[in-house]
């Protein structure tokens, strides 16, 4: 039940391929790693994933009360010898003035010692005064050691070791050299994600050779034993009880990747089959009883997309003939009919009766808000009414040319983009499709509504 916080003093530290490699550092000297992720990002946790040989979840407040983040933390924990929570941001980087819900916030509600990455390009001296404020700043957070990121030499390292020694408390428990070399290649969402880098496990090998070099990691291992044992926590309640066998095809590979785990937990616990498909390389649909296409990159293989003509069809005469079916973002994107992006277009399936276009910037990002409408096609939420607002979020270059005005939406947009600054949820039949990533916490129920939809139409 050992934990450890990876944070970092700002964003862009290098703190995610250090994550990377440490977990897949600490795997090889035996460890079972349980890698998390503050926040709701899908990237990193894929990267995390593959380092640690099993799933990265997603701790985030914004979709999570506090109690549900300790208990899922917690169960998570029970088969792992080492908890590993990669951050966001910076450690106290927080709008709100007081810091809630900053990396400092969630370290403490874990009760997790943190470990601090310092980018120090160009630093020497003035590392003394930035770790002494962050050392004062919130007496409550166990700062429990440093990592030295992109040191420039072994002259450069011995100074800032001095440094640091003088001047703080802090154990140095790493210092990693400026290396191009062991940067993954990054795209518009950040890091390119690990089910669609060919040489996944070596790329992560590469890093965690780095790690072994430069970082004292039976350091990182006692700091992590430090930690308190979190109280044990009661199984979940099940969100919806088993019922009647459903198979769901889950669109996987290379354009179609972002799942949550626990919410592909969920599915399998309330009685659903997920039978995994390719959009991209699978001629036809398998045997099921509904859709589900997450998001991903389905720009990087647009032209893919659009040879694969029968899988196009098959897609489209299953919506078209009343089968309910799920989308979020890329999928949302897939069920288009053309989808434009670097001056070139490509047919997709066509239900839904508007083209998309990418673009240089995002068109939707960060939390959103959304209230359902009384054409949401899936049941309402146990106890909720009509006004109770549900929290997710987006993250999307992409924005459709000419919203069909006939369109019936299953959301009102009280904060964020959605489909057209005010809709998001696009009902076509018995499909729902939508920019906002949905997670299934907090009370937003959405797999076992979802399962209830379609167990409704077999």
């Amino acid at each position: 039940m050992a934990h450890i916080y990876l944070a970092a003093t700002r964003k862009s530290s290098g703190k995610t391929t250090l994550s990377i490699g440490l977990t897949r550092a600490l795997r090889r000297r035996g460890q079972r790693v349980q890698p998390f992720k503050k926040g709701p990002d899908y990237i990193d946790p894929l990267w995390l994933s593959t380092a640690a040989g099993r799933s990265c979840l997603n701790l985030d407040y914004h979709t999570t009360p506090a109690d549900e983040i300790r208990a899922s933390f917690a169960r998570a924990l029970a088969d792992a010898d080492l908890g590993f929570i990669e951050g966001n941001v910076g450690l106290f980087d927080s709008i709100d003035l007081h810091g809630a819900y900053s990396n400092a916030e969630l370290a403490k509600l874990i009760q997790a010692p943190v470990l601090l990455v310092v980018d120090v390009q160009g630093m020497t001296r003035g590392i003394a005064p930035l770790l002494l404020g962050y050392l004062a700043f919130d007496p409550a957070l166990s700062i429990a050691g440093i990592i030295l990121n992109k040191v420039g030499s072994g002259r450069h390292e011995a100074n800032l070791r001095r440094v640091v020694e003088h001047y703080t408390d802090l154990p140095v428990i790493g210092a990693v050299p400026r290396l191009a070399e062991i940067g993954i290649e990054e795209r518009h969402l950040g890091l390119m994600p690990s089910n669609e880098a060919a040489a996944a496990d070596t790329t992560v090998d590469r890093i965690a050779d780095l790690i072994v070099k430069h970082v004292d990691l039976a350091a990182v291992e006692r700091i992590a034993a430090s930690a308190p044992r979190p109280p044990a926590a009661a199984p979940p309640a099940p969100i919806v009880p088993a019922g009647q066998p459903v198979r769901i095809g889950i669109a996987r590979d290379d354009a179609f990747g972002f799942y949550y785990p626990d919410d592909l937990a969920a599915f399998s616990s309330a009685g659903a089959e997920l039978i995994s498909f390719s959009p991209v390389t699978d001629a036809d649909l398998p045997d099921v009883d509904a859709l589900f296409i997450g998001g991903g990159f389905p720009e990087m293989r647009m032209r893919e997309l659009e040879a694969n003509m029968h899988m196009r069809q098959a897609v489209a005469d299953f919506i078209r003939s009343g089968k309910p079916a799920y989308a979020e973002c890329g999928g949302l994107i897939y069920l288009m009919e053309r989808l434009h992006w670097q001056g070139r277009s490509c047919h997709m399936c066509g239900v839904l009766r508007a083209d998309v276009a990418m673009h240089e910037r995002p068109q939707g990002r960060g939390y959103v808000q959304l209230a359902e409408t009384a054409a949401f096609p899936w049941p309402q939420r146990p106890g909720q009414g009509d006004a109770a607002s549900i929290h997710a979020h987006e993250f999307h270059h992409s924005a459709v040319v000419t919203p069909d005005p006939d369109w019936i939406y299953g959301y009102r947009v009280l904060r964020g983009q959605g489909v057209d600054g005010h809709h998001d949820g696009i009902v076509w039949g018995n499909s729902l499709a939508n920019y906002a990533h949905l997670r299934d916490v907090g009370g937003v129920g959405w797999t076992g509504r979802f399962l209830a939809h379609i167990r409704a139409q077999i």
